[in-house]
């Protein structure tokens, strides 16, 4: 198809319709920024698909976290069913960056858990951009990290033809240098084995496996085969074979790069001795020069990204390579929840550079080791020619930079802005109790937003002593534990949830009918007016919605957030009078993750058992194969804590075999 297109049954609403028109206008005119003012639960992200749609261009949406990049990935993948829509975050489950702590003269080793899958979707994402113009990437802030030179890694694709002349022996050589490896044993993705006249490959972007079957010095038949059951999915004619890496290079780049490094470690050894640097000389020169053997030997080190840019061959100082580069010219990125997001941006280089000054500074690395770094946002800018900042409480740098501004205040729902009353700290408490009574008798929740961790234990503790069902939510509380106290709130488990900024952004709550902000007028990041109004936000899926701030006093936030969102409510209001508009609540199932999995789990189990109970080994590796083929089935629908959830079980299952 090559072409994006809106499944056919959803129409614009609201203000999605002039807000559409008028940023894709923009576009059109070759407006360079542009901010989609568009207040929670307003629809903003069918109204990018619905820009995305009208000026046909491949996207780049920015998320500040994984979770709503996963979330925003799915929403897209329902608008558009037929293009290629990708993930691209960071690969590691776990990451600790290497550092030196000068003050105890301790080196932390660089220790990573790589997550397989995800790495599969940055494969994916990449090889989508450069063969098809229908391609959205929604992304983390990953994708300003370094990745391999595009062009190498465009060099590196590899076309094989059914009938091509070609020899095996030849084949597994163009693989190995893609960075593929044999491996007769473990047949995984990016690995490739030889059964008689036949190789096989897992592909680095799929789950599936491909045959290619010989005939004397050339390809009989190629063939695409599910890798856990054997079966044959299709023939092909042709396929095309991309890297196993996003750092390849050619065996003459790297000898070119090998020789510039130790002309750089040549410098540094002789001013680090100028300098009366023992220790640091000798450091440097082990360490490097064992990496100079390991790219001798294999073609590559550990922590080979350290010397990308004379793997790359750029000028020092000089920006590295990252996902935007392998976007065409003419592409569109929006940043989503901007006033997080851009921050989080700005930040990234700052952190890494202090880092990296103390590696270099104390001989662990190359000063080159520098220039393996995220882009500064000055840099990202530049690479972006146009760029729809999303929030619904854009800072000022946004507003400036915008020459276009559209504001998308009107609901499809005809929901309004929660209404705002403040109350007094004294017997704050004793109010909130008789206000969240209200609520549970009538089966509506309510949030409650503190400033400290233990604020928030202390106070869901009294509640509770109070006969209130209540749960705090804070940083401490792991991803899925979090998830399933969100899906117990929803069903009634807890009435109140007593937590901290994680009540902001992200949260789709729509039982919420009250949300209650202690300490408001503590003037702060957490109490500033974006803060204040991203959690009024929280209230605004119910049409009983109310915020209560306690306060003694009106702070400047406090004016700025309560005047924002009445203006809006003004607004509403009139939109719905003219409309013949009743507001309805939001409704949407309730969607047990934890639950919906064990039972997923259990049934197969159970069904599995009841046919092969009298086989072991049977029972053993068809479990893991069905337990395998439903964690990549999850995985390939974003929905990664599932597949998070059956790897955990298959690792269980392992342990005690």
């Amino acid at each position: 198809m090559n072409k994006f297109d809106v499944i056919e049954k959803l129409t614009p609403r609201g203000d999605q319709p002039r807000a559409i028109e008028k940023l894709s206008e923009g576009i059109s005119d070759g407006q360079s920024r542009q901010t989609l003012l568009g207040v929670t639960g307003s629809g903003k992200t069918f109204t990018m698909a619905s820009i995305v749609e009208k000026v046909q261009k491949p996207a780049l949406v920015l998320a500040h976290n994984k979770t709503l990049a996963a979330q925003l990935a799915m929403e897209f993948k329902e608008y558009f069913p037929e293009s290629a829509i990708e993930y691209f975050v960071s690969y590691y489950d776990y990451y600790q960056p290497e550092a030196y702590i000068p003050s105890r003269d301790l080196l932390i080793e660089k220790e990573a858990t790589i997550n397989d899958e995800i790495d599969k979707l940055r494969q994916s994402a990449t090889k989508s951009l450069l063969t098809k113009r229908d391609v959205l990437v929604v992304a983390s802030v990953s994708a300003i990290y370094g990745l391999g030179d595009p062009t190498e890694y465009r060099n590196f694709i590899f076309d094989v033809n059914k009938s091509q002349l070609l020899t095996m022996k030849s084949l597994i050589k163009n693989l190995i240098d893609m960075q593929y490896e044999r491996n007769e044993y473990e047949f995984k993705r990016g690995n490739f084995r030889v059964r008689g006249d036949s190789l096989e490959i897992i592909l680095a972007y799929e789950n599936d496996a491909v045959r290619f079957e010989f005939w004397g010095d050339s390809i009989e038949k190629i063939k695409r085969f599910n890798r856990i059951t054997g079966e044959i999915i299709e023939e092909m004619d042709t396929i095309s074979i991309y890297p196993a890496s996003h750092f390849v290079t050619k065996q003459e780049k790297l000898k070119s790069a090998m020789k510039s490094i130790e002309s750089e470690l040549d410098n540094e050894l002789k001013k680090l001795e100028s300098e009366g640097k023992v220790i640091e000389h000798n450091r440097l020169k082990t360490r490097t020069l064992y990496d100079l053997e390991m790219m001798e030997l294999n073609g590559y080190c550990s922590g080979i990204e350290n010397y990308s840019r004379h793997l790359d061959h750029r000028k020092e100082g000089s920006r590295p390579y990252t996902l935007l580069d392998y976007f065409k010219d003419d592409y569109l990125v929006f940043i989503d929840e901007s006033h997080i997001t851009i921050p989080q941006m700005r930040g990234m280089y700052k952190g890494d550079k202090s880092r990296k000054d103390n590696l270099v500074e104390h001989g662990f690395r190359l000063p080159s080791a520098k220039d393996n770094r995220p882009l500064k946002y000055e840099e990202f800018n530049n690479l972006a020619n146009q760029i729809i900042y999303v929030s619904a409480t854009p800072n000022d740098y946004e507003l400036q930079e915008s020459s276009n501004i559209a504001e998308q205040i009107i609901r499809p729902t005809g929901l309004l802005d929660p209404v705002i009353e403040l109350r007094p700290t004294k017997n704050q408490i004793d109010t909130l109790i008789n206000e969240i009574q209200k609520r549970i008798n009538k089966s509506e929740r309510t949030l409650v937003t503190t400033l400290t961790k233990k604020m928030s234990e202390e106070l869901s503790d009294y509640l509770e002593s109070a006969n209130i069902k209540t749960h705090y939510l804070h940083s401490e509380i792991d991803t899925l534990e979090r998830s399933k106290i969100l899906t117990d709130f929803r069903n009634g488990i807890y009435d109140v949830i007593v937590g901290i900024n994680l009540l902001r952004e992200g949260l789709d709550l729509p039982e919420v009918s009250l949300v209650a902000i202690l300490d408001a007028d503590k003037e702060g990041y957490l109490r500033s007016s974006t803060s204040l109004i991203q959690t009024i936000g929280r209230a605004s899926r119910h049409v009983s919605g109310k915020v209560i701030m306690f306060g003694d006093k009106i702070t400047k936030s406090m004016d700025k957030a309560i005047s924002e969102t009445n203006r809006r409510r003004d607004i509403q209001e009139i939109y719905n009078s003219k409309n013949n508009i009743i507001p309805k609540s939001i409704i949407k199932d309730v969607r047990d993750i934890n639950e919906r999995l064990s039972k997923d789990i259990n049934e197969n189990n159970e069904s599995i058992k009841s046919n092969y109970i009298n086989d072991k080994n049977a029972l053993d590796s068809l479990t893991l194969a069905e337990l395998e083929s439903k964690m990549y089935n999850f995985a390939d629908k974003l929905e990664f804590e599932k597949a998070a959830k059956i790897r955990d079980f298959i690792d269980q299952i392992n342990k005690k075999n």
